[in-house]
């Protein structure tokens, strides 16, 4: 293992964009890790470095990136609720929404949430006067 980590250690850079050291500690934060060999380390996060890019490609090429010429949190937000493999994301790339929507959406929350039928469809109406 040793001699890995020493020919990793002195090209890793080149290999790879994102920091060994902040995936390994998010690696071990899971309870069923004891200790990372450094390959699986180091393909981790080549796998996670080509993912991130295939996100952003993905995003940028069927969101309004094109027209602005940048990629939007909206565009990455939109692929995770549109496509399927992105799915997963949906809970970590949230669409955003006005600060006084989320007020709402806690406040029935506290009520208990039984009126939540009718008051989405008052939700609806709003949107579509905005």
């Amino acid at each position: 293992a040793e001699m890995a980590s020493a020919r990793l250690s002195g090209s890793e850079n080149r290999l790879v964009s994102l920091p060994l050291s902040r995936i390994r500690v998010i690696m071990k934060s899971s309870p069923e890790v004891s200790s990372i060999n450094q390959d699986a380390l180091f393909l981790t996060a080549k796998a996670t470095e080509l993912f991130v890019q295939y996100l952003a490609t993905y995003s940028y090429k069927h969101g309004r990136g094109k027209e602005k010429n940048a990629l939007t949190y909206s565009d990455l937000s939109h692929t995770a609720e549109e496509c399927e493999t992105f799915q997963f994301l949906a809970d970590i790339l949230p669409k955003k929404i006005l600060a006084s929507k989320y007020l709402k959406m806690l406040e029935k929350e506290k009520r208990g949430g039984e009126v939540r039928e009718d008051d989405e469809e008052g939700e609806e109406e709003e949107d579509e006067d905005e």
